[in-house]
């Protein structure tokens, strides 16, 4: 996320706090809580969270320039894939289709697990955490609120990716109703698997200013290596053994499986689209993610304190003025 990004964030954050607050502000009126009030406000709390995703949605669409950042990746997809003229080896299929769906999958995966954990460590440098946990019901509201946000990016940015490679350089899209909803359960799963993830990295993350470099090369790595942009065929053993392990591997799989016809299935390693295979291992991956995410997010709000806010606020305006 680049520095207009990290800025559109704290205005957005800044913006949004107050009624965020309010809609999160859950209390029973009672000493300790029975089992029914205690889900009366599990209730609210998706309640307010709700409230305040729809209110960060508003925000990210009147931010021209955080919306236009968001969209530069559909333009890099497709300027790539107007330069490839080439057929996928024993087929007829254009190589810039498997770029397309790769890309798709790239943008599914880089909103879960390279823009949600710049968005917590960003906030978090803001005090919104430090905030939110004086707030009953805060916590969960928060997060149900950032994952409305991060499914409306990642579905409106694969709607805008491939709704301009259909029109503008005659990209793929399913053709049948079972493509369709193949498409739609892998975008859900694959959100699944790296959400959650991406959380947990969030609350892990030194800070804002480190959390770019940290998380961009390993994730342009798997890009390379996870045969999103080209037949993992031809890569090393090792290599596909290793992108095998993370979920983009199978998350451009589905993808491919869904937009492209089915004699694409030749340049896969199997020769068959394995659905089965990525619906297991998104599924894998969703449940690692929830078991990391939910105590380290835990931990995160347990330490946060003002002392620990008023440090990082301190290092980050003397790295500021060091840079400057």
């Amino acid at each position: 996320m680049r520095e207009t990004d990290m800025t559109a964030v704290r205005d957005r954050t800044a913006r949004g706090g107050a009624g965020a607050t309010d809609g999160t502000s859950v209390t029973d009126g009672t000493g300790a809580p029975g089992p029914g009030r205690g889900r009366g406000r599990r209730l609210r709390s998706w309640q307010a969270g709700l409230r305040r995703g729809g209110i960060e949605v508003r925000h990210l669409l009147r931010n021209r320039k955080e919306f236009i950042s968001y969209l530069s990746n559909v333009v890099v997809a497709l300027m790539v894939a107007s330069f490839i003229h080439d057929d996928l080896p024993g087929t007829h299929i254009p190589a810039a289709h498997l770029t397309i769906a790769g890309f798709a999958a790239y943008l599914l995966f880089q909103v879960g697990l390279i823009n949600l954990p710049q968005i917590l460590v960003t906030e978090r440098d803001e005090g919104t955490l430090l905030r939110l946990r004086a707030t009953p019901g805060g916590i969960p509201a928060y997060l149900v609120a950032k994952s409305v946000l991060i499914v409306v990016m990642a579905v409106g940015i694969m709607t805008v990716l491939l709704g301009a490679a259909a029109l503008l350089v005659n990209g793929p899209l399913p053709h049948s109703p079972a493509g369709w909803l193949t498409l739609i359960w892998v975008t859900a799963l694959g959100l699944l698997a790296v959400v959650p993830l991406g959380a947990a990295i969030g609350a892990v993350l030194p800070n804002a200013r480190e959390a770019l470099a940290m998380i961009m090369l390993p994730a342009m790595a798997l890009l390379v290596t996870s045969g999103a942009m080209f037949p993992i065929s031809h890569l090393p053993v090792v290599v596909q053994d290793v992108a095998s392990v993370f979920p983009l591997r199978w998350m451009a799989q589905g993808v491919r499986s869904a937009l492209l016809p089915d004699a694409a299935r030749a340049a896969e390693l199997s020769g068959s689209w394995q659905l089965p295979t990525v619906a297991l291992v998104l599924a894998g991956w969703a449940v690692v993610g929830f078991l990391l995410a939910i105590p380290l997010l835990r931990r995160a709000a347990r330490r946060e304190s003002g002392s620990r806010l008023t440090e990082r606020q301190g290092k980050a305006q003397m790295s500021g003025s060091l840079a400057a």
